[in-house]
């Protein structure tokens, strides 16, 4: 079967994308440890559900061709140069900035895809959330023939009264980071305008750059995965995660200043972070595996262990997000530390349709393997379980 062309591009702007795409692109670009860095990402759908995805390729390279032609528009520019954290001369770079569909490749494997992106770092980066969009999105179009508003709009109104319903909840927010998976680019715009005039004291805004910049919200993000990945390739393995730490403090003086805990796991997180230079400098941490409750518990231990009160820090939950998990969590760690979530799928792609457990992971740097361990085991990520064993005996790490 195959499908026809859409009468429209699904990313009609390159900052239709996550906000930690660029706070990492300009980390990568200033860092003299990668200017001359080749990387390899890989798509991994977690669950396909059945779902023939390789029908899909005919469109998903079409509509990449059509991004690779995008650049960033001046008004786009100076949007972007307004954030106290984006410095001039990235600015430029990103004026001269386009992908390059030379770097994509794209085959069947079955009815499964078979999708990498392989390049300089800092020229194939982008294509990850761009890539999730359009296939999630095509997902929606020609496999779930599109979305029913009325459904939709049922199970947005039913979150948003679960919240307002509640007894005052003081602290608590979250923000949108289901670009990468939601249901259709317009779809994700009505989520927005919906809880941006329906749940005002608690949204707090999203981590598109694009709809941020039209909605007038707050764009949140700092760091991803790949962030720590790439280190393994240029630094002692051993030492790769207290050089991604400090890299980023050397790119950002203590500015988007939320961590990312789970490259190798919390416990070893936290015995690379407990020294009261990355406690003091970094503002709180972000959970993305494992048991939230679990995991708090460690940071809040280690905290106070590091003498700093928790009260004072911010623990972010993004994994696997509800609206009714988030607020287990908010009331369980209510008053001992500050919590705020970034959920994804079940915002922006919770329509009726059986969504796309999809990522788009680094995999390889400079011809070497890179992984991620995270605290689910469901969540690693790597090709060669050699290094996967290595890595995972470097950083003291029980993968049984």
């Amino acid at each position: 079967m195959k499908t026809k062309p859409l009468d429209r591009w699904l990313i009609e702007s390159l900052l239709d994308t996550d906000l930690y795409k660029i706070t990492m692109l300009q980390a990568f670009y200033h860092a003299p440890e990668f200017r001359t860095v080749d990387v390899e990402w890989k798509f991994a759908c977690r669950d396909r559900n059945g779902f023939d995805l390789a029908m899909l390729i005919p469109e998903i390279l079409r509509q990449l061709e059509h991004v690779c032609h995008l650049s960033f528009a001046d008004d786009e520019l100076n949007y972007l140069s307004k954030f106290p954290f984006i410095k001039a001369n990235f600015i430029e770079f990103l004026r001269i900035f386009r992908l390059d569909m030379r770097f994509v490749e794209l085959q069947a494997k079955g009815k499964d895809i078979d999708l990498r992106f392989r390049g300089p770092l800092i020229h194939v980066t982008l294509l990850e959330i761009y890539s999730l969009a359009i296939i999630s999105e095509l997902h929606t179009i020609f496999h779930c023939d599109g979305i029913d508003l009325d459904t939709a709009r049922e199970k947005l109104a039913k979150k948003i009264a679960l919240l307002q319903y509640q007894e005052p909840l003081p602290g608590f927010s979250f923000a949108d980071f289901g670009t990468r998976r939601r249901a259709s680019k317009v779809w994700q715009e009505e989520v927005l305008t919906t809880l941006q005039k329906q749940l005002p004291n608690n949204f707090s805004g999203t981590s598109n750059i694009h709809f941020a910049r039209k909605l007038n919200l707050m764009p949140i993000g700092t760091m991803a995965h790949e962030w720590f990945q790439v280190w393994q390739a240029i630094t002692r393995l051993a030492d790769a995660q207290k050089a991604a730490l400090e890299g980023w403090v050397r790119e950002y003086r203590g500015r988007l200043g939320i961590a990312l805990t789970d490259c190798y796991s919390m416990d070893s997180f936290v015995r690379d972070f407990s020294d009261p230079y990355f406690g003091k400098l970094y503002d709180g941490l972000r959970h993305d595996s494992g048991s939230p409750f679990d995991w708090g518990e460690k940071a809040i231990a280690m905290y106070q262990q590091m003498g700093i009160d928790p009260v004072a820090k911010t623990l972010v939950f993004s994994d696997a997000l509800t609206f009714q998990r988030m607020l287990e969590i908010y009331h369980y760690f209510k008053g001992r530390t500050r919590v705020s979530f970034g959920i994804g799928t079940n915002l922006t792609n919770d329509v009726g349709n059986q969504s796309l457990d999809m990522v788009i992971k680094l995999v390889a740097a400079n011809g070497r393997p890179v992984a991620k361990i995270s605290d689910e085991p469901g969540k690693s990520m790597c090709e060669d379980p050699e290094y996967l064993r290595y890595l995972a005996s470097v950083y003291e790490i029980n993968q049984n």
